[in-house]
């Protein structure tokens, strides 16, 4: 028998997108509910770093960073090229202040940001050299009680002895143990709570990164009552008398009807697990396996199965259908295969990737957006895409590679896997690889003199600011060049992964979904990778999905709740001013 159940607004999906709605729509007044298809709740937020590209905020401003709706919409303008979407861009523009202010004001959620942090094109028109991203800040799991059970773990492969470990201050400590005593201190306290907590709890208690996110808009949520359905299932769109009036969903054997009378709110994550979608639109997966995902696996398309009956098409205009990332693959303890996204060790000194001819194709310090495209280019040999990273022990040893940690930590098990090839010379590193030997020893033989004075004429490692932000500052003259000279010499294979959907369905700048006609279906909205990204196919700097996922997801709660955005005229610039 059929369950009803009587809503304002129900939410799809339990990332940040679906949360930050559904908290600015129950605190706007409505009754809000989420329903999440995941046996978890947070979705690939819990996974994610926590970094969130808001422009325009009291942080940045706080930080000495001048910013304005001009130089953002320049930015995004050269980044989206001709995806531009001027619209949706000025929605977002004239809402990130506001969104910032409200949450932090109102909930539990909380940031901190890098005196610097370069936008990943930061030598592009608009750009920016920090003020624009910024990381959630750690949270106590403890604050969560019982449904901390519930929340999506962070990915084993970015966590150490269970640890997660902080994009911020933790990382950097972390990649500094051996060569400062004030990091080493440091490392060895995170060490010693961490532990003690597992034997008191069973686990660490601090969240850090995109599950400290995922943790603190659950501790919002369950401080408003807004009730959070795991493994429930959307299926099925209401619609009446020409509008969506509600949706049915499935919870095991139940079906529940989910009457909504303001509106439905699809943010279920896109597709990066629908391998016909992938095959369809990705180009560069043949059958759409040939690609690998570290996001949630329930992110499969439900949304854009679930309106195709509304005569909505996914958007297929962009040049890049997701946020690329390059991905190595990690054997689990329980026979699963782990995805290991690979964001900073590209850049590290001493590190260079190849093809399988044993040839340099990128830049490797450039984002992972970039670097995949690099690979789909220059590292496409005989219709397989595929490349790796090579360097020596000491560098291996310094700065870890993949899922494969610095010292003092043991790497053998990563070696008797298979993850981690070894050769002590060149040539039998890449015969047991499966890369050409003479070309990865001619390549070598040319990067290591250039190296050593910090140059790379061939592909600029190191010659861009986010390059030398993601290198090692530490090492000069070049913080991303170093020769590969002792051996034994290591390697990790790369694919081609994504972090999450920028194809998705088309919507306005109130976040109201579009049909084929252009018209907006009555008490329908998408935000987060369910819409089509903003970013024009591009990725221009740290948390360009969960930066507008709040953004985003505040204008949408406001819209449901008001039937209004924030007057356009009102620029960030003058309620920033206004508010100092």
């Amino acid at each position: 028998m059929e369950k009803n159940f009587d809503f304002d607004v129900v939410v799809v999906g339990s990332g940040a997108s679906g949360m930050a709605t559904a908290i600015t729509a129950k605190l706007l007044g409505l009754n809000v509910a989420v329903i999440e298809k995941s046996k978890n709740y947070g979705g690939t937020t819990a996974r994610s770093g926590g970094w969130l590209w808001v422009p325009c905020t009291q942080l940045g401003k706080n930080y000495g960073h001048e910013d304005s709706p001009e130089a953002v919409k320049a930015y995004l303008k050269h980044e989206g090229g001709a995806a531009y979407n001027e619209a949706r861009v000025d929605s977002f523009v004239h809402h990130c202040f506001d969104a910032v202010d409200f949450f932090t004001k109102k909930t539990a959620v909380q940031f901190d940001m890098p005196l610097t942090f370069p936008d990943y094109h930061a030598e592009a028109p608009g750009a920016m050299q920090g003020g624009r991203s910024m990381v959630t800040r750690p949270f106590d799991a403890r604050e969560l009680g019982e449904r901390l059970a519930l929340l999506e773990p962070p990915l084993p492969e970015l966590t150490v002895f269970g640890m997660m470990i902080g994009s911020g201050a933790d990382l950097r400590h972390f990649m500094k143990a051996t060569r400062s005593l004030e990091s080493a201190i440091y490392t060895i306290k995170r060490f010693s709570t961490h532990f003690a907590e597992c034997m008191k709890y069973g686990r660490g208690m601090l969240l850090t990164n995109g599950n400290a996110l995922a943790g603190r808009l659950a501790r919002t949520a369950l401080d408003l009552n807004i009730p959070v359905l795991v493994d429930t299932a959307a299926k099925e769109l209401i619609l009446e008398n020409g509008k969506i009036a509600g949706l049915i969903a499935q919870s095991g054997d139940q079906k529940i009807r989910l009457n909504a009378s303001k509106a439905v709110v699809l943010a279920a994550g896109g597709f990066p697990h629908n391998v016909e979608l992938r095959k369809r639109l990705y180009g560069h997966t043949p059958t759409g396996l040939e690609h690998w995902s570290p996001t949630t696996e329930t992110n499969t398309g439900d949304s854009i199965a679930m309106t195709e009956k509304l005569n909505v098409a996914v958007d297929t205009d962009l040049p890049n259908a997701a946020a690329w990332a390059p991905v190595s693959l990690v054997k689990r303890k329980d026979g699963t295969t782990g995805v290991m996204p690979h964001f900073i060790d590209r850049a590290k000194p001493g590190v260079i990737a190849v093809n399988k001819l044993g040839k340099r194709f990128v830049n490797e310090a450039n984002s992972y957006h970039d670097f995949v495209q690099g690979m789909m280019n220059g590292a496409n040999i005989d219709g397989q895409i595929t490349s790796w990273l090579i360097c020596d022990r000491k560098t291996l040893r310094m700065y870890g590679l993949g899922s494969v940690p610095p010292q003092p930590l043991p790497i053998g098990k990563h070696l008797q896997s298979g993850y981690l090839k070894k050769g002590n010379t060149v040539a039998e590193l890449a015969k047991n690889c499966g890369i050409d030997a003479k070309g990865l020893e001619e390549t070598i033989k040319t990067f290591n003199p250039l190296a050593k004075i910090g140059q790379d004429p061939d592909f600029g490692k190191g010659s861009k600011a986010y390059n030398r932000y993601q290198g090692d500052p530490l090492h000069m003259p070049n913080p991303c060049l170093k020769p590969i000279e002792q051996g034994p010499f290591y390697a990790v294979q790369l694919h081609p992964g994504d972090i999450g959907t920028y194809a998705g369905l088309p919507v306005d700048r109130h976040s109201r979904v579009l049909d084929q006609s252009g018209k907006a279906v009555e008490g329908l909205y998408s935000v987060g990778n369910d819409a089509t990204s903003i970013m024009g196919g591009n990725y221009p700097g740290a948390g360009i999905t969960l930066g507008p996922a709040l953004v985003f997801g505040y204008q949408t709660g406001l819209f449901i709740a008001t039937g209004k955005d924030n007057n356009p005229a009102a620029a960030p610039a003058a309620r920033h001013t206004a508010e100092v």
